[in-house]
C-alpha cells in the first residue's frame, strides 16, 4: 500500500506539473523554482511533513520535497548557529541531492551530446 500511495501522489504531482508546462507559457525552469518555493512555504506552515507521512517518497522526492528539505535545514541551522545558519543550512541539508544531481548530470554528459533546440 505504501508503494501505491507513493506512486499515485508522485504521479499526480508530475501530471499537474506537465499540465503547467503544456498549458502555460511558463518556462520549465520557472515552474521548477515555483515548486521548490511552494515546498518551502508548505514546510514553513507545517503542512508538508504530514503530506510526506502520508505519501512517503511520492511527496519527498519531487521538487516540492526538495524545497521542504531546504526549509528544514535552514530552520535547524538558524536555531543552532543564529543568523549565519541562513547561508549554510539549506546547502547542508540538500547536499546529498545536489551532489547526486551534479554527479549524474556529469556522467550523462559523458555518454550523450547535447544539441540546441531550434
Amino acid at each position: 500500500m505504501v508503494f501505491l500511495k507513493a506512486f499515485l501522489v508522485g504521479g499526480i504531482i508530475c501530471a499537474i506539473v506537465q499540465i503547467f508546462i503544456d498549458r502555460t507559457k511558463l518556462m520549465p525552469g520557472r515552474i521548477m523554482v515555483g515548486l521548490v518555493v511552494l515546498g518551502t512555504i508548505l514546510g514553513f506552515f507545517g503542512v508538508y511533513d504530514t503530506f510526506i507521512d502520508f505519501a512517503g517518497a511520492g511527496a519527498s522526492v519531487p521538487l516540492l520535497g526538495f524545497g521542504n528539505t531546504l526549509f528544514k535545514g535552514v530552520k535547524e541551522a538558524v536555531d543552532s548557529d543564529g543568523l549565519f545558519g541562513i547561508f549554510m543550512g539549506g546547502l547542508k541539508a540538500g547536499a546529498v541531492g545536489i551532489t547526486g544531481a551534479l554527479l549524474f548530470g556529469f556522467i550523462g554528459s559523458l555518454f550523450f551530446k547535447s544539441k540546441m533546440k531550434g
